[in-house]
């Protein structure tokens, strides 16, 4: 009898004898750093698999810092995503495991799931109809883990303190940014100083990078790369982290401060002109509904944008620019949108689909720079009406917010993440950039499930009853 044959061959035999093989492998052909990388990559998927909150919690800290960081796992996709994917294996391990408990779908989300299932209708039109290269279905099943943060938020935070511990997560994450953003415009006001910062976070597409950067030299850059990209991230984490550290003592609030401060100038020195516009609506509305401190908020605002504007010469040439009308460059490529639009719905009566990114080359046909015609671009008509009845059901939920004249603690999150839906959504007459900007909607998607989590009664604990 040969030796292999003599040889136990269960999963506490081979796995090990595997695990050796691959590591000795890349020790080979990659040497030490490939192979502490697969070890810290198998820990933290065996973690997140464990656990799947850890992965959440993980992508809130990435998503805002570096968003497009990207790592290659079959196919090339960025950390934040993959995050999310291993975080969903995990959440279906645990539900098969029985670890999870059952997780019922509000109004909101059954809707998203009719979007999500209508989706399926462009994706494959798009692959029949759009005659360039591209990869229709990697492109969808990506888009699916951007939106799933929608579902993965009541499933993994139920509790007031995991929500907290989410909270924390991002707004580190948004510190991190600002901290990387505001530290490289001051020391450089070019935006090509970031280039070689993001080149070494392994962002795709360097020429890409570099086209942006040297086209708009003279706005802040940030991880978010382009300038209505970062205003647009930055329309949600400072409403966010301004109510949550209300709430808070200590070094959250404080970094909650600095994300809101930060935020609030960066915004003005990345010259999105829509986001600072969508930001002091924001604001008035506040002061409108009488919230405590926002009166005083427009004000001392208008005082420091105004020094801002002073100090920094292209941020007053750029909101000056909104006074010249179709006259300015982005606004007259704008009003050759609207005026174009209906050739692209009548050429993809169906929806653009997923093969290739809005606008579609060639023909004279352009994009469009507004969210819901974007949806419609990309996933038809009823793409457009399936989002339009996701926000009215969430707004149905979240509307009833009180006397906000006097804010209590436990409403400071649900005024906060309201407040970002809305001026998200209020950017959606000017640009589309809350549709289908990989990461970024992750990010949108995950303030409204904020949202409906703050405005919804926690769950109660199962109540045991005895037999007489």
């Amino acid at each position: 009898m040969s030796l292999l044959s003599r040889l136990p061959l269960s999963a506490s035999t081979v796995l090990p004898v595997l695990a050796g093989l691959l590591f000795g492998t890349l020790m080979l052909l990659g040497g030490p750093p490939a192979l502490v990388g697969a070890l810290v990559a198998v820990l933290a998927a065996v973690a997140v698999l464990a656990k799947p909150v850890r992965g959440l919690l993980l992508f809130c800290l990435i998503a805002p810092f570096v968003p497009w960081t990207t790592v290659t796992i079959g196919i090339r996709m960025t950390v934040s995503e993959a995050l999310l994917a291993l975080t969903w294996a995990g959440v279906f391990m645990q539900w098969l495991m029985g670890r999870l408990p059952s997780w019922q779908a509000g109004p909101t989300e059954r809707r998203m799931l009719w979007l999500m299932a209508w989706s399926v209708v462009p994706l494959v039109a798009g692959q029949f109809m759009v005659h360039e290269e591209g990869n229709g279905p990697v492109n969808w099943v990506r888009w699916l883990l951007n939106v799933s943060t929608l579902f993965l938020v009541p499933i993994l935070t139920p509790t007031p303190a995991l929500r907290q511990r989410m909270m924390d997560c991002l707004v580190i994450g948004f510190t991190a940014m600002l901290a990387l953003s505001l530290g490289v415009f001051i020391k450089s006001p070019d935006a090509r100083t970031m280039i070689p910062v993001l080149a070494s976070l392994h962002y795709a597409h360097p020429e890409a990078l570099m086209d942006i950067f040297s086209s708009m030299y003279n706005r802040m850059a940030s991880p978010w790369v382009h300038p209505n990209s970062t205003g647009g991230v930055l329309l949600l984490g400072v409403p966010l982290a301004m109510f949550y550290g209300v709430s808070q003592k200590g070094w959250r609030r404080a970094l909650s401060l600095f994300v809101a401060l930060g935020g609030a100038a960066g915004i003005v020195f990345s010259g999105s002109r829509g986001a600072l516009l969508c930001l002091t609506a924001l604001v008035v509305w506040l002061a409108w509904r009488r919230v405590p401190m926002a009166g005083r908020a427009l004000l001392i605002g208008a005082v420091l944008a105004a020094t801002m504007l002073v100090a920094y010469p292209p941020a007053r040439e750029r909101l000056a620019s909104l006074t010249q009308g179709s006259q300015d460059a982005s606004t007259g490529v704008r009003f050759d949108e609207y005026r174009n639009f209906h050739r692209a719905v009548e050429r993809y009566p169906l929806g653009l689909g997923f093969k290739v990114e809005t606008p579609a080359t060639g023909g004279g046909v352009y994009g469009i720079s507004n969210l819901w015609l974007n949806y419609w671009y990309k996933l038809g008509l009823p793409g457009m009406l399936f989002f339009i009845a996701v926000t009215v059901a969430w707004w149905r939920e979240v509307r009833l917010m009180g006397d906000l004249s006097k804010m209590k603690a436990d409403q400071a999150l649900h005024v906060g993440s309201v407040g970002a839906m809305l001026a998200a959504l209020l950017t959606g007459f000017i640009d589309h950039y809350f549709s289908f900007t990989q990461v970024l909607i992750a990010l949108f998607w995950l303030t409204m499930a904020i949202s409906l989590q703050a405005s919804r009664p926690l769950p109660q604990p199962a109540r045991e009853t005895t037999t007489s």
